[in-house]
């Protein structure tokens, strides 16, 4: 089978790899239809976290079940599934509570066993508390399907951020980042019933994508500028503040906006934000609420499915480029030089 391969910062390869198998009773094996390229990929990509080389890409998948170990009862061979990026057992205590990503059997996408979400065919361990079956009558719908593969990652980690900032209905929120979680995010906060969206950005054909979701004020400024915007147009400051980036300074410009006794819900994946500090000061000073984390995406993949299946939600619009399993570099490349917000893999 070909499968997407890291070979070092800047360099993914599309090679030969075995394919995986069942070992375990409730392994399941997935051919992979349909992955993406993610913008926490361009980590290692760009050589800022460390990777093993070799080892294989990719936790974004969807596809149909060929195989099932003996004890999975929840899907079977046919059946259309989506796979959220972290693995989960569904049973033990942080399963239990929804906190998925926290699952105490550590398994994860990328190994050789598994194999990697860019590639032909995947193994998932703990099938029943991992997969999320796809009702057969949408499961050859090609706009359906496009719809539901943010539900892997990027449309679950943005409304992680709503649901941490607090947002509801009737609420002003300003959504930090306009990449796909961010753009996302906006999805998420107007689903929740929020009356103002302010989104800040850097990019205006992504800030036009906002509005399109559901943005009612975009802001293209920066540093200390973008804050002050900010806090005008909420009248010094929002109760709610959705940080989609995950870089210091974001972190910073998401609290230095928030009001005072308002909620930060932050889902961007903190590399560089140890190293540079936050404004602790300003939280504890401004009793500024920071909730959030790595988003546990299985907790809400049914809710959002049952959405974009009742076609009130649709996020497939940050695909902006879509390639084909030998495409792939070219994927990552696209991405990493801004030329697309989020990469659709059809395999």
């Amino acid at each position: 089978m070909r499968a997407a391969v890291y070979r070092g910062p800047g360099e993914i390869a599309v090679e030969d790899v075995p394919k995986p198998e069942i070992e375990s009773p409730d392994d399941a094996v997935i051919r992979v239809t349909h992955t993406a390229v993610c913008g926490s990929d361009l980590w290692f990509y760009r050589g800022d976290s460390d990777r093993e080389e070799g080892s294989r890409v990719g936790h974004e998948p969807m596809g149909i079940v060929e195989e099932v170990g003996d004890d999975v009862t929840s899907v079977e061979p046919g059946d259309r599934v989506i796979a959220p990026f972290a693995i989960s057992c569904g049973e033990c205590e942080f399963c239990r509570k929804g906190l998925y990503t926290s699952c105490v059997e550590d398994e994860s996408w990328g190994s050789e066993a598994n194999g990697g979400g860019q590639g032909e065919y995947v193994k998932c361990p703990f099938a029943d508390g991992t997969l999320v079956r796809v009702p057969d009558r949408y499961a050859d719908d090609e706009e359906t399907l496009e719809a539901l593969l943010p539900l892997t990652d990027v449309m679950g980690t943005g409304h992680h951020a709503a649901v941490s900032a607090g947002v509801g209905e009737g609420d002003t929120v300003v959504v930090v980042g306009d990449g796909a979680v961010g753009l996302c995010g906006v999805l998420a906060a107007q689903r929740l019933g929020a009356e103002r969206i302010v989104a800040m950005g850097h990019h205006e054909d992504r800030l036009e994508l906002a509005e399109e979701f559901g943005a009612t004020e975009t802001i293209s400024a920066r540093g200390e500028e973008a804050i002050e915007r900010a806090r005008e147009l909420t009248h010094g400051g929002a109760n709610h503040v959705m940080e989609c980036v995950g870089a210091a300074s974001a972190m910073d410009t998401a609290i230095a906006i928030a009001r005072p006794g308002g909620t930060v819900g932050y889902v961007g994946v903190p590399y560089g934000v140890d190293e540079e500090g936050l404004d602790v000061f300003t939280m504890f000073s401004d009793n500024i609420t920071v909730r959030g984390g790595v988003a546990p995406v299985r907790k809400y993949a049914e809710e959002l499915m049952d959405d974009v299946l009742q076609g009130t939600l649709d996020p497939s619009p940050i695909f902006t480029k879509t390639v084909d399993m030998e495409g792939v570099p070219e994927g990552y490349a696209a991405m990493d030089d801004r030329e697309a917000i989020k990469v659709m893999v059809k395999v």
